[in-house]
Parts: structure tokens; C-alpha cells; sequence
């Protein structure tokens, strides 16, 4: 991949990526939140998504998932255009996409049992109740939980780090093809965001998961991450491997990485 610095445009050299987005253009009212985002994600992988608040980065995965359409452009997984398909053929291949959300998105009214088992009983009938008993108990263990001390408890009686520990068991409970995490650390004490962290590589390693993360937490991206992009002002201004992002001369990322308030990157009150 390299950036043409006359055109600003991305060019990839992954022909077969699990996820690729082409031109994504998302316009809320007058507001344009994504200009035109180029951007893959290689099987297998995990790719980091930065940028500053309110930039666009959870837009991008709601487009991934079908949660949103874009205005124009287009988003193919796993060879679904995910942006025009059918609501049947959307529905097949997000079995096949696990969401992490921010807050857990926990059902209050269910347990952690029923929480983790939900996807399940929607979508595997031909499970017997003890098959799904097994695969729920396998799953919050997967996730380091105390599968037999945590399964009746309800939400609201789980620390933030053990709900979001609950919310990724029920994300992967389907066995997806591919974890969408958003802000997976935010909110958590350092030695709770390391071990979200490990479970990230963890699942990528024991399940082969391809992995997409938006995050501000620039310590832990740098631990989980293969691949790392910046979005800014609507478009992927830098997506390189870990190591060349670390060591890019790219002024913004420079400045991000610095956490610098001087820069090319201006705040306006």
C-alpha cells in the first residue's frame, strides 16, 4: 500500500481482503462524517482504527455490519456488497460478524446466561438446551470469566471490565468469521485494558478471527495491533503494519501518536 501524495488517495496491493470498503461516503443532514474512506482488512488480521473524536470511526464499522448505507460508495465482507444486498442475504452474513459494543449492550431483563446464549436461540434452533448450555459456559470461560459464578448474575452486578468480558463472549458465541470491537478498553483501568487486549489476540490466534478495533487507547493499539489506519476529516489518511505506523513521517499521525496539541491537526472552539 502506499499514499499518492497528489491524488491523497489509498492504493491497496491485497487483492482477496476479507472486508474491503471502496469510496465510502456517509452525509448525515448537511454534515459529511465519512468523505471517501478506502480500506481493507486482511483475513486473519487485526486492524486498528484511529482518530479524534466524533471523526467517523464507529460510522465505519455500523457500514460493515449493514447497521448503516452509505451515501455512496460501497462495503464488501466476505464477498457481500453488505451496502445493496438483500435483507436475508444481510442477515446470513452477519452470523458471521460478532459486535463488541461500547458499553457491553447487555439485556437488563436477562442474566448473563440468557445475555451470552441470546444469539444462540435465535439463530441455532437445531441446538438442543444443553448443547447451548455447553457452548454458553465455554464461551465466558474463553473470555477468562468464572462461567459458573457469573451465568445468573445479572448485568448490573458485573464490573465494567467483566461486562464487556460478557458482551465479547456473546459476540463470539456464533464463531464469526470476524469481532468488530468499538472502544473495547474505553472506560477501564490499565491492568482490565491489557487483559481486554489479550483476549483480542487470543481470539485472533485460537479462532482466526479477522479483528477490527476503534479505539483511543494508542498503548494497547500498538499491543493488538497488525495493521493500524487514521481516519481524518472523512478520509484514511495512513494504513501501514505496526511497525510503520510507529515509524511514520506523516505529520498528523506524528501528532496523534505525540498527543501533541501542535500540529496540523487544529481544534476549533
Amino acid at each position: 500500500m502506499f499514499i499518492d501524495a497528489t491524488k491523497e488517495k489509498m492504493v491497496f496491493d491485497e487483492k482477496h481482503p476479507l472486508i474491503a470498503i471502496k469510496h465510502l461516503q456517509k452525509v448525515f443532514g448537511t454534515k459529511e462524517v465519512l468523505k471517501d474512506v478506502n480500506l481493507i482488512f486482511p483475513k486473519g488480521s487485526t486492524t486498528v482504527i484511529l482518530g479524534l473524536s466524533g471523526g467517523g470511526k464507529s460510522t465505519i464499522i455500523k457500514h460493515i455490519v449493514g447497521l448503516m448505507k452509505p451515501t455512496k460508495g460501497k462495503v464488501v465482507v466476505d464477498g457481500v456488497n453488505v451496502s445493496t444486498c438483500s435483507e436475508l442475504d444481510l442477515r446470513e452474513v452477519r452470523k458471521n460478524i460478532g459486535y463488541l459494543f461500547q458499553d457491553g449492550a447487555m439485556f437488563d431483563s436477562m442474566n448473563i446466561f440468557d445475555n451470552v446464549a441470546f444469539p444462540l436461540r435465535e439463530h441455532r434452533k437445531d441446538m438442543s438446551e444443553k448443547e447451548v448450555e455447553e457452548k454458553v459456559m465455554k464461551m465466558l470461560t474463553m473470555t477468562g470469566l468464572d462461567a459458573k459464578r457469573v451465568a445468573l448474575l445479572a448485568p448490573n452486578e458485573l464490573s465494567g471490565g467483566m461486562r464487556k468480558r460478557a458482551g465479547l463472549a456473546r459476540a463470539i458465541i456464533m464463531e464469526p468469521k470476524i469481532i468488530l470491537y468499538d472502544e473495547p478498553t474505553s472506560g477501564l483501568d490499565p491492568i482490565t485494558s491489557d487483559l481486554i487486549t489479550q483476549l483480542i489476540l487470543k481470539l485472533q490466534k485460537e479462532l482466526g478471527v479477522t479483528s477490527v478495533v476503534i479505539t483511543h487507547d494508542m498503548k494497547e493499539s500498538f499491543k493488538c495491533a497488525d495493521y493500524l489506519a487514521f481516519l481524518f476529516e472523512g478520509e484514511i489518511i495512513e494504513w501501514a503494519d505496526n511497525e510503520t505506523f510507529n515509524n511514520t513521517k506523516n505529520p498528523h499521525v506524528i501528532q496523534l501518536l505525540s498527543g501533541s496539541g501542535v500540529g496540523p491537526i487544529q481544534f476549533n472552539e
